[in-house]
């Protein structure tokens, strides 16, 4: 599949304004300067500093700022000193020719050039996603699947399978589409499968290699369409994927399942690969952080102030032993070392951090009620907590 990826194109109408006579002309470079060449370079030695340039500093290759205004200043230095013209005035004149811009009262407006000429075919083939030759081998579409998967299967490493419709090549036209498989060749492309396409890139005029649009790359037509797959050369039929989920796995991990993808066009090559993108579940108590699983863990007040040890089921099958020393506060954590996610490079574990968190009881019966009421003053210490705070604050105001 070919992707398109957004390029800046240099419109006449986008460009900065031309310096007329009377701007201050000795703020622009010198052309020889700009170019990296002597004052008595030839016509080989500024074409090959023109392409080394233009290449270095093209926005499409180029992600610099100052990209765009640079690629603007090299082509206009070319502009002059390639035309053998201009570069006598500007020999002699510089910046200040009798009669203002060397390119008239537009100034610079760009020229037209080839650019497989003067940069190399491969060039903006590379950037627009074209070549210069039709492949060998053409491949089917890539497929992307994404797949739920519990965060137990992520510490344990488990097997799993999906059964989905996914397209195959109709084996009663072998993937051409035609009825009985019967084509002929292309007349738009003579069955080379691409065309060649010239467009106007700013000051440029560059040729692409296309994908011919009568037959879809293929270099074939036909005129009667299979009926078994109206003329897709594709149909659909029920899989069942069966994969590992590897140990560790982050949410968004992708397994690659190759030639599971979509077939080549018209039966012809390799088929694309399938993707399977892992989300991982969220738990209903555990909380993903890296290799480390984060829980809270509700305790009483008799639990925090006295200590305890608390037994939990985890999801690696084997229990938790979380031990609450004395005096513990609501808020602190207990970690509990390589009992977390495994290491995707199978190597340790992350630890389980537990949360301590009081849990309060909305209703007391009297007889518990009673004893607490007996238990306030030694539970919050000989000199009551609020009155200690009221009295500080009081203080603080003298």
């Amino acid at each position: 599949m070919v992707v398109l990826i957004s390029s800046v194109v240099l419109n006449n109408h986008d460009r900065s304004r031309p310096n007329n006579r009377g701007d201050n002309l000795s703020e622009k470079r010198d052309y020889y300067e700009v170019l990296e060449v002597s004052k008595d370079a030839d016509e080989k030695e500024l074409k090959k500093a023109f392409r080394s340039l233009a290449r270095k500093y093209h926005p499409d290759k180029n992600d610099a700022p100052d990209a765009d205004e640079k690629f603007k200043e090299i082509q206009e230095a070319y502009a002059v000193l390639s035309d053998s013209e201009k570069r006598r005035n500007y020999d002699r004149f510089g910046h200040n020719a009798p009669g203002g811009s060397p390119f008239g009262p537009g100034g610079f407006q760009g020229f037209n050039i080839n650019l497989d000429d003067i940069l190399g075919g491969d060039f903006f083939s590379n950037i627009f996603g074209g070549g210069r030759r039709r492949s060998t081998q053409s491949q089917g579409n890539d497929i992307l699947i994404r797949h739920e998967i519990s965060l137990e299967s992520v510490l344990n490493g488990e097997k799993d399978e999906i059964e989905i419709d996914l397209p195959s090549i109709c084996q009663d036209c072998n993937g051409t589409g035609a009825k009985d498989g019967v084509t002929s060749e292309c007349s738009e492309c003579n069955g080379a499968g691409q065309v060649r396409i010239r467009q106007q890139i700013g000051p440029f005029v560059q040729d692409s290699i296309r994908p011919c649009p009568q037959c879809n790359g293929s270099g074939k037509t036909f005129t009667n369409r299979c009926k078994t797959c109206a003329g897709d050369g594709k149909v659909s039929e029920s899989q069942v994927l069966r994969f590992n989920i590897p140990k560790g796995a982050q949410d968004g991990t992708r397994l690659r399942m190759r030639g599971k993808g979509q077939p080549a066009p018209f039966g012809k090559g390799i088929a694309g690969d399938l993707f399977i993108e892992l989300i991982v579940e969220e738990h209903p108590w555990f909380e993903r952080n890296g290799m480390d699983l984060i829980m809270s863990l509700p305790l009483g007040y008799s639990d925090l102030a006295l200590g305890n040890t608390v037994s939990l089921p985890h999801i690696d099958g084997k229990d938790l032993q979380i031990k609450i020393p004395a005096g513990t506060n609501s808020g602190d954590t207990i970690t509990i070392p390589s009992r977390g996610v495994p290491s995707g490079r199978g190597v340790g574990r992350g630890d389980v951090v537990v949360l301590c968190k009081l849990h309060m009881p909305k209703k007391l019966d009297k007889a518990t009620r009673k004893v607490l009421e007996g238990l306030r003053d030694s539970l919050n210490g000989k000199d009551d907590i609020v009155d200690k705070i009221i009295e500080d604050a009081q203080n603080r105001r003298r």
